[in-house]
C-alpha cells in the first residue's frame, strides 16, 4: 500500500482512495455475508483504526472511512484475523438473497462463480478499468434492476426451461438486450464482451462498443471455452461467429448519437424477451421483511448509507439476541438480517428505528443520498447530512417515488455521480441549488448553507400547492422549470 488509488477507482482493502476525511477502503466479502460477531469486529476495528464510520453504498459494499496509511495495514491484518475473505477482480455481482430466495428463477452464484473463473483465465482483470462490472440476478424478491453494469444476465423462465437475457450497457430498464440463451453461451458472450472492452482501454465500457461489435456479440453461440476463445483484433475489435469465423451483420438493436456507440440511456430494446420468455417482477427496497421459506430475513437501511459503528454494534448484538445468523450486505445502503422468525423481525426493526436505523421503505431518508460533507470531510463545504435530516423531516412529501434529492459537500458529487431532479452543492458561494443535473453544473440560484433546508422547503411548498391530481413531484418540478425553481429556492 505504497500508493493510494486514485478517485473513480475502487477502493479495494489492498488500494485505499484519499478522500476528504482521510483514507477509505471498501470490502466486499466472498462469502456474500458476515457472521454477527464478524461485522462486530469490523465495527470495532472501524473505531480503533478509523473514525468510527461505517457505510453501505448504493451497490451493497461495506466501507470504512478515516484512515491512515499505517491504519489502513492495521485494519487489513485485522480483517484477515477474523477469517473476512474479500473479493478482488472485475466486480461480478449478484443479490442479496442469491441462493435463498424461494421465489428466485434461478440460483445466479453458479454462473456467477463460472463468469469470475472465466474472467481470470482470459487474463481480463488487469486490462479492464475497475468501474467495470458485472450482474448475474437470479430475479426472486430481490432483484438488481436498479444498478448499473457493463454486462447483466438477468434469470428468465422460458419454454426451453431457465434462459439467461444478456444486456449491455445500463440497468434492469435502460440495458439493451443482445440475446436470451443458456448459461454457457451467457457465459462466453460477457467474457467476449469484456475482451473488447479491454482491447479499448482501461477507461472503456460497453457503451463505447460499436454497432457492428454489438452485432457479434448478440449473434454469437460459441460452446468455445472461454480461455480459448479467439482474441480481439485490434483493428476492429469484433469475434467471430464460431460456424463461419466472421461476424455477422448487426441486429437492429438501436441507434446511438455518433453511430459508432450504444447509449446506455436509449434502452429501446431494454424489457424485450426471446423465446417465450416471461417478463420478470420489477425490483423492490431491500427495507423490510423477506419470506425465505422456513425462516425470514430483515433489511435495516443505514440513513445515507452511513451510521456510527457504535450504533451498528448495538444493532447486530440485539440482532444476535433475536437469532440472526447472517447478515448480507444489500444495494440500496442496507442490511439484511437472516435466520430470524417471524416475531423476531418486528422487534429487531423497533429496536433499529430507536437507534436511528430506516426501517421503511416509504422513508424519505431513502430518497436522498447525501455525502458526508462538514465537519467529516474536509472537502465539504455544508453539513450534507444535517441538511438532509431537516428535509427529510419537514419536505417529506416532496421526496416520493419520482424525485432523489442529492446534497453534495463539493463538486465531486461522490454520493450520486448522476443526475438527479435537484442537486444542493456546496462551494464558497455556500448552497447552490442544481436542476436536472450533477453536482458539476453551475447552480442556477444560492443560499447560506446553514439555511439551504429551508430554500428546499419553498420548493415543497410551492409542489404542494400547485401540483395537479395524479401528477409526481418530478413532473411538477419540471412544470414549474429551472428558474422559478431558483427564484424558489433564494427567497426569504
Amino acid at each position: 500500500m505504497n500508493a493510494f488509488s486514485r478517485r473513480g477507482a475502487c477502493p479495494a482493502l489492498s488500494a485505499p482512495m484519499q478522500t476528504g476525511d482521510g483514507l477509505l477502503v471498501r470490502l466486499n466479502p466472498v462469502a456474500g455475508g458476515l457472521s454477527p460477531k464478524s461485522l462486530i469486529g469490523l465495527c470495532e476495528s472501524a473505531l480503533r483504526h478509523g473514525n468510527g464510520i461505517m457505510e453501505v453504498t448504493a451497490r451493497g459494499s461495506l466501507q470504512i472511512r478515516g484512515l491512515t496509511a499505517a491504519s489502513a495495514r492495521l485494519l487489513a491484518a485485522e480483517v484477515d484475523a477474523l477469517g473476512i475473505e474479500v473479493r478482488s477482480g472485475v466486480p461480478v455481482e449478484i443479490g442479496p438473497l442469491a441462493g435463498i430466495d424461494p421465489q428466485e428463477i434461478a440460483d445466479p452464484l453458479p454462473l456467477a462463480e463460472r463468469v469470475r473463473m472465466a474472467i481470470e483465465e482470459a487474463g481480463l482483470t488487469q486490462r479492464l478499468g475497475p468501474k467495470v462490472s458485472v450482474i448475474v440476478d437470479g430475479g426472486g424478491q430481490l432483484a438488481m434492476d436498479e444498478l448499473m453494469a457493463d454486462v447483466r444476465l438477468a434469470a428468465v423462465q422460458a419454454t426451453a426451461g431457465v434462459q439467461w437475457s444478456v444486456s449491455v450497457a445500463g440497468d434492469g430498464r435502460t440495458a439493451k438486450l443482445l440475446a436470451t440463451v443458456d448459461a454457457d453461451t451467457a457465459r462466453d458472450i460477457t467474457v467476449a464482451a469484456l475482451r473488447m472492452i479491454a482491447e479499448k482501454g482501461r477507461e472503456a465500457h460497453t457503451r463505447d462498443l460499436s454497432r457492428r461489435q454489438l452485432g457479434s456479440l448478440a449473434s454469437w453461440h460459441s460452446v468455445t471455452p472461454p480461455s480459448v476463445l479467439p482474441d480481439i483484433s485490434p483493428a476492429r475489435g469484433e469475434i467471430g461467429n464460431s460456424a463461419g469465423g466472421s461476424a455477422l451483420a448487426p441486429p437492429a438493436i438501436g441507434e446511438s448519437r455518433d453511430e459508432r456507440a450504444i447509449s446506455p440511456l436509449a434502452g429501446e430494446m431494454s424489457g424485450r424477451t426471446e423465446g417465450g420468455a416471461q417478463e420478470r417482477q420489477p425490483s423492490k427496497s431491500p427495507i423490510g421483511i423477506f419470506d425465505l421459506a422456513i425462516t425470514h430475513a430483515l433489511g435495516i437501511g443505514l440513513p445515507f448509507g452511513s451510521m456510527p459503528a457504535e450504533k451498528l454494534i448495538e444493532l447486530t448484538r440485539q440482532a444476535l439476541v433475536f437469532g440472526a445468523t447472517e447478515i448480507r450486505l444489500a444495494s440500496g445502503r442496507a442490511l439484511l438480517f437472516l435466520g430470524l422468525s417471524p416475531s423476531a423481525c418486528p422487534a429487531l426493526q423497533a429496536s433499529a428505528a430507536t437507534l436511528g436505523f430506516v426501517t421503511s421503505a416509504t422513508d424519505p431518508r431513502t430518497r436522498i443520498a447525501a455525502c458526508p460533507g462538514t465537519p467529516a470531510c474536509s472537502s465539504g463545504r455544508i453539513a450534507t447530512r444535517a441538511i438532509a435530516e431537516t428535509i427529510a423531516k419537514e419536505s417529506a412529501d416532496l421526496l416520493d417515488a419520482s424525485l432523489t434529492l442529492h446534497i453534495s459537500g463539493c463538486a465531486k458529487g461522490c454520493a450520486h455521480p448522476g443526475s438527479t431532479a435537484l442537486t444542493l452543492v456546496g462551494d464558497e458561494k455556500g448552497a447552490g441549488l442544481v436542476v436536472d443535473g450533477t453536482a458539476k453544473a453551475l447552480p442556477a440560484g444560492y443560499r447560506p448553507g446553514y439555511d439551504a433546508a429551508r430554500g428546499v422547503a419553498g420548493i415543497a411548498e410551492a409542489v404542494r400547492e400547485q401540483r395537479h391530481p395524479g401528477e409526481t413531484a418530478a413532473a411538477c418540478l419540471t412544470r414549474l422549470g429551472a428558474a422559478g425553481l431558483a427564484e424558489l429556492y433564494r427567497r426569504n
